[in-house]
């Protein structure tokens, strides 16, 4: 909205009419934001009906679904290490995870199995960065 500039002597009345004006354009804008919040829900409804994501994306903002894998991230990291039969570093191993088809919203995918390599047991350090699976 416009502002007055400093010292500019508006009367009451003035200065009324202004705010009913500004009142109005907001009630408007209320009313326009729950007609189109109505629409976008009917449409995501129908993406959803149709087997997408309901317009979440992958990408950050607005709340998204959780994905769901038909494999835990340790068992497809497992998989991919026992594929391999050798050490593989971090960037390798998430690499080959989502070519596995694993699917994450984490921006840092990569931190999240640097983390899980950590965490779980059955995987060892063969060097720095290195992992395989525990013999």
């Amino acid at each position: 909205m416009a502002r007055f500039p400093a010292g500019t002597n508006l009367s009451i009345a003035q200065l009324e009419r202004i705010l009913r004006t500004r009142k109005g354009e907001l009630q408007r804008l209320a009313r326009r934001r729950a007609r189109l919040a109505r629409q976008l829900a009917r449409i995501d409804s129908q993406v959803r009906g149709l087997g997408g994501d309901g317009g979440m994306g992958g990408g950050r903002g607005g709340g998204g679904t959780r994905v769901r894998n038909e494999q835990s991230l340790v068992k497809t990291i497992e998989g991919v290490l026992g594929r391999s039969g050798k050490a593989m570093n971090v960037g390798d191993i998430a690499d080959a995870v989502r070519a596995k088809g694993y699917k994450s919203n984490s921006v840092n995918f990569r931190g999240i199995v640097n983390q899980t390599l950590i965490k779980e047991k059955q995987f060892s350090q063969a060097g720095r960065g290195m992992y395989q699976l525990k013999k």
